[in-house]
């Protein structure tokens, strides 16, 4: 199944030929603040299944932990994928990205030992599907 994403701005666009095993929610701190949330959520893709189709030039990389790079828009600060060097291989992507639906949810949680109590969900709350 074929996966289309793209930054905010629009100017990165990307295909993904197939994802390469389960997603997860990753609570750890470097995707915490990378993506500005509780959690990021994550599929793996082969280098060979994955495309940049616009944007190759605006994207930035940044090493989030030693050997870990993390690419983003530089226009509008999307964080699209991360990436090992010594991996070439295998690309993870930000499946906030993702603009046609993967054909799957993640499986598991990761990195709950990071998770911060502020952040977690309360389901006796109401919930809304609008702003309210």
């Amino acid at each position: 199944m074929k996966i289309l994403g793209s930054c905010q701005c629009k100017a990165v666009r990307y295909e993904a030929a197939e994802i390469d095993g389960p997603m997860w929610n990753c609570f750890c701190d470097t995707c915490r603040k990378s993506h500005a949330a509780d959690h990021n959520t994550a599929a793996r893709v082969k280098s060979e299944h994955f495309q940049v189709l616009a944007g190759q030039e605006i994207l930035k990389s940044y090493e989030s932990t030693p050997g870990k790079l993390r690419w983003f828009c530089s226009t509008c600060g999307s964080h699209i994928y991360a990436e090992r060097p010594s991996q070439p291989e295998m690309k993870v992507l930000r499946a906030g990205t993702f603009d046609t639906d993967p054909g799957t949810v993640p499986e598991s949680n990761v990195w709950f030992s990071h998770a911060k109590s502020w952040l977690r969900h309360d389901p006796s709350k109401p919930t809304h599907e609008e702003f309210a």
